[in-house]
């Protein structure tokens, strides 16, 4: 039975790594395959990311493209068919704990997507008008919430 101290790699599975700096006959030797003096033939050198040897790098060449608004106030969405369900007051806390909406840190805004049979109090932050027209028909109320309010803690950090 083959022992532990038997085992060896397959042959042509293992090279031996490559010395550098030993001699000219090595093929490698003076500058270690370094090229010539500078920070580059040091230990430690780290090029600049995107450096590409003088010439202009990608991320100048390219032009710039885009826009990205800063002041963009990202809603949570709720459907009208997901509050179907639902009884009482509906607020953004009511929401939070019926898990339709992740955080009470961002406003909550009310989609007019599916149908509504019950005659619903609905307090948001926004409403698209097919959702009002929805709520309303149906006979219930749209209550538009301003500011922090209707949010939980720490709403005034996040805003």
């Amino acid at each position: 039975m083959a022992e532990l101290h038997d085992l060896s790699p397959a042959p042509g599975s293992r090279k031996d790594r490559k010395r550098v700096g030993r001699g000219p006959g090595s093929g490698t030797g003076k500058t270690a395959g370094r090229g010539g003096k500078g920070s580059s033939a040091r230990t430690g050198y780290l090029r600049k990311r995107g450096f590409e040897g003088g010439q202009m790098p990608l991320h100048r060449r390219l032009p710039k493209f885009g826009f990205k608004n800063f002041a963009r106030v990202e809603c949570q969405v709720v459907n009208v068919r997901d509050i179907e369900g639902l009884e009482g007051e509906i607020t953004p806390q009511s929401l939070h704990a019926a898990h339709l909406i992740a955080t009470l840190r961002r406003p909550v805004k009310v989609l007019g997507e599916g149908e509504l049979k019950s005659k619903l109090s609905v307090s948001a932050h926004a409403f698209s008008k097919t959702a009002r027209e929805k709520i309303e028909g149906a006979g219930g109320t749209c209550t538009v919430l301003t500011g922090s309010e209707g949010q939980g803690a720490g709403a005034s950090e996040a805003q």
